[in-house]
């Protein structure tokens, strides 16, 4: 280390970093001696000695450095930093990078309710379309008509021998002009069918009706023989091999006789609907399945 005379002579140097140079050559060290030392790198030590301040970082750097540099050469400290020309140490200013305008806010809002409405109006309009005929009364669908119910809106003129039946005029007018509120599927075209024979010549199976009753009679090449609906009062006589199936609506109004005597339709009744086959024999026998 310099002694106090080396000292008292490097107090008239100039500059602070000759000072310190002078110091070090005095106390015979290298700018490796004093990186070593200091932990500092070499380049650092020569600008502190060249005063190159604006290499060294901020002044609260430079101040430090050069306390280092002074203690390690025993050179008076405050002296050194009141010949440094190192500024003071001024706090950073603090800008602010997320600041938004408020006009900027403002779009930035509406854009994303914009949005929120787009989306909800892209998965509610599907919905509201797919679900409108469950809620505003929409045409109900056909409904088919069962045997058990008799439309009063569909009489039925009963023909001569021979002929086709018709349906009455008036009915079909009425139809046209005043259209059912649910409309009844069911086939009214006229169909051939086999002229009556007179009771009591040869007939095994006779038909009876004391009400109205739809009927289904089929024939034993899977043809239709009839298929309408038969009026209060009317009958129906067939002989063998003539039919093989009939199903009859309001059964408990129809009776039905083979050969004379009285047929029981409760076996083959169910709900107010008879379904029964004939042999070719002319018997009544249960529907096979």
């Amino acid at each position: 280390m310099i002694d106090d005379q080396t000292v008292s002579a490097l107090e008239t140097a100039a500059g602070c970093g000759t000072r310190l140079r002078q110091a070090r050559e005095a106390a015979g060290l290298t700018l490796d001696d004093v990186g070593q030392r200091l932990r500092m790198p070499v380049q650092v030590v020569r600008s502190l000695e060249e005063e190159q301040w604006q290499k060294l970082g901020a002044p609260v750097f430079v101040r430090g450095q050069l306390r280092s540099y002074a203690r390690l050469l025993n050179v008076d400290v405050s002296e050194l930093l009141e010949q440094a020309q190192v500024g003071p140490v001024v706090p950073p200013t603090l800008v602010s990078h997320t600041h938004t305008p408020r006009a900027r806010r403002i779009a930035e809002n509406l854009g994303r309710r914009v949005l929120y409405v787009g989306i909800t109006a892209v998965l509610a309009v599907p919905v509201w379309f797919a679900t409108r005929g469950h809620f505003d009364g929409g045409t109900p669908s056909p409904n088919t008509a069962s045997l058990d119910v008799i439309p009063a809106t569909v009489p039925v003129t009963p023909a001569a021998d021979g002929a086709e039946p018709v349906a009455s005029t008036e009915a079909s007018v009425a139809s046209t002009a005043k259209p059912a509120a649910t409309p009844y599927v069911a086939s009214l075209a006229p169909v051939p069918r086999p002229a009556a024979t007179a009771a009591g010549a040869g007939t095994t199976l006779e038909m009876q009706f004391n009400g109205d009753s739809w009927v289904d009679i089929g024939g034993p090449d899977g043809s239709t023989v009839e298929k309408a609906l038969i009026r209060s009062g009317e009958s129906r006589s067939f002989t063998p091999g003539q039919v093989t199936r009939v199903t009859l609506g309001n059964a408990s109004a129809v009776q039905v006789q083979q050969n004379g005597a009285i047929v029981d339709l409760a076996p083959y009744q169910r709900a107010n609907v008879a379904r029964f086959q004939v042999s070719s024999e002319g018997s009544v026998v249960p529907v096979s399945h």
